[in-house]
C-alpha cells in the first residue's frame, strides 16, 4: 500500500542523513576530513486524473537520496607542530600517494617516516613526487616515492671558486704588505687555509701570492702569483677577468690536485677588490666547497620542495612533492584512511606542483584540520530527527487507519 511505502522511503532517506551527520561528527578530529551533506529528491509520480482546466493530478511515491555531496573547502591548519613531515595544503589539490601500485590521493599531510627514510602516509602508502639529481628537481621525470636521506652522509665538494671582498689602502707606501685568508676544501673534504699576500709594488699596483700552509701541498703550484692594477678612482682594471687555473698539487692527505678560480668580479662584472685610502682589509670571503656532513633534518617549502640539512651547514634538495588537481572533485570515490580515487565522473587527475595552475600552496610543520562545522551539523541533526519522527508517525497513523478499515469489514 502506498500509504506505507511513501513514509518508509522517507525513513530510509532520513536514516541515510542521520548516518552521514553522525559520520561527520565522529570525524571532527580527523586530519583533513571533508564533511558530507545529504540531498533528497522526490520519486516518480502517478497521474490519477485531471482538473477541470486540464491540469494533471499527480500523486508522489515518496523520496530518495538524490546526492551526497562533499565540502572540499580547506580546513583550518593547526599551529606549527614542529614535525618536519607534517604538511598542510592551503587551497585546492591533493597529495599523490601510491598503494600497491595503485595511484590514490589524499589531503591528509600527517606523513610518517619509514625505517629507511621513506615518506609514508599513516596508512603506509608511499608519498609521491618529483625526484632530484644533484640538488635539481626534474618535474618532467616520472613520479617517484619520496625518500629522505636519514642516516646518510653528504659527500664533500672540492672548492672550485673563491672570492675576497677587500680594499687595499691607496695611501700605503710602496713595499707595504697585507694579507687575506680564506678556507678552501679539497676533494676529500679536508679544509686548508689559503693565504693571499698582497704587496704594493707601485702607485695603483699590487702584487699577489696565493699559498697553502707549509706541508699541505708538496707538489708544484701554478698561477698563484700575479699583479692587480687599479685606475685613478681605485677601480680594478687588470686582470680584466677572473683568475682561473690556480693549482696546487701533491696534497699531503692524498686528495686530488686542487684547481681554483679566483673571482675578482661579481655576477654583474663589478670588481670585488678596490683600492681607496681607507686602510687595507678583507670584508667577506666566499667559496663553494664544503666538508662531508651527516644528515640532520629536512624542510618543505611552499612549493613542496624538500630540502635536507646536514651537519656541515649545507642543504640539498632531495625532491618535490606532487600535487594533483581534479576537475570534478564530487566524482571522487572515498576509500577510507583519508584517501580518494578518481573515477569516470571525476575525470583523470592532473599532476603538477604546489602553487601552480590553481593548486594550493604547502605549509610546513602544520596539519590541516577537519572542515566539519559542529553548529551546522547539530542543526541538520535536529531537522533529520524531526523528519524521521514525522515519517514514523505517518506509518503508525496509516496503521491505525488500516486497522479501523479492517474492523469495519468485520
Amino acid at each position: 500500500m502506498p500509504s506505507f511505502f511513501i513514509p518508509l522511503s522517507g525513513l530510509e532517506a532520513d536514516n541515510t542523513a542521520l548516518n552521514t551527520i553522525a559520520n561527520n561528527l565522529s570525524n571532527m578530529s580527523t586530519v583533513a576530513y571533508k564533511s558530507q551533506d545529504v540531498q533528497f529528491s522526490d520519486l516518480f509520480y502517478q497521474q490519477v486524473g485531471e482538473s477541470g482546466s486540464g491540469d494533471p493530478e499527480q500523486v508522489g511515491a515518496g523520496t530518495e537520496v538524490g546526492a551526497i555531496s562533499t565540502d572540499f573547502s580547506t580546513g583550518t591548519a593547526s599551529p606549527a607542530s614542529g614535525i618536519s613531515q607534517d604538511v598542510a595544503l592551503d587551497g585546492d589539490g591533493f597529495f599523490v600517494i601510491k598503494d600497491g601500485g595503485v595511484q590514490e590521493y589524499t589531503r591528509a599531510g600527517n606523513f610518517a617516516l619509514g625505517s629507511e627514510g621513506q615518506l609514508l602516509t599513516q596508512g603506509g602508502q608511499q608519498v609521491m613526487g618529483y625526484p632530484a639529481a644533484n640538488g635539481v628537481v626534474n618535474t618532467n621525470a616520472p613520479l617517484a616515492a619520496m625518500q629522505i636521506p636519514i642516516g646518510q652522509v653528504e659527500p664533500p665538494k672540492a672548492t672550485s671558486n673563491m672570492s675576497l671582498t677587500a680594499n687595499l689602502d691607496a695611501s700605503a707606501a710602496v713595499g707595504t704588505s697585507t694579507q687575506g685568508q680564506i678556507t678552501v676544501y679539497d676533494s676529500l673534504g679536508e679544509s686548508h687555509i689559503a693565504t693571499v699576500d698582497f704587496q704594493k709594488t707601485a702607485s695603483n699596483t699590487w702584487s699577489y701570492n696565493i699559498s697553502l700552509p707549509t706541508g699541505d701541498s708538496t707538489g708544484s703550484s701554478a698561477n698563484t702569483v700575479g699583479a692587480l692594477t687599479f685606475d685613478s678612482s681605485g677601480n680594478l682594471i687588470t686582470p680584466a677577468a677572473n683568475v682561473s687555473n690556480i693549482q696546487f698539487t701533491g696534497l699531503s692527505d692524498g686528495a686530488a690536485n686542487m684547481n681554483l678560480s679566483w673571482n675578482l668580479y661579481d655576477a654583474n662584472n663589478k670588481p670585488v677588490i678596490d683600492q681607496v685610502a681607507a686602510g687595507s682589509g678583507v670584508a667577506t670571503t666566499n667559496q663553494d666547497g664544503y666538508a662531508s656532513g651527516q644528515y640532520q633534518s629536512f624542510t618543505v617549502d611552499s612549493n613542496g620542495v624538500i630540502s635536507a640539512s646536514y651537519s656541515n651547514n649545507e642543504t640539498q634538495v632531495v625532491g618535490q612533492l606532487a600535487v594533483a588537481s581534479v576537475t570534478n572533485e564530487q566524482g571522487l570515490t572515498r576509500l577510507g584512511d583519508n584517501n580518494y580515487q578518481t573515477t569516470l565522473a571525476s575525470g583523470a587527475a592532473t599532476i603538477g606542483t604546489a602553487g601552480s595552475n590553481g593548486r594550493g600552496t604547502i605549509q610546513d610543520q602544520a596539519i590541516e584540520g577537519s572542515n566539519v562545522d559542529i553548529s551546522t551539523q547539530f542543526s541538520d541533526l535536529i531537522v533529520a530527527q524531526r523528519a524521521f519522527e514525522a515519517n514514523a508517525k505517518s506509518i503508525t497513523t496509516f496503521d491505525t487507519v488500516t486497522q479501523e478499515t479492517i474492523n469495519m469489514i468485520h
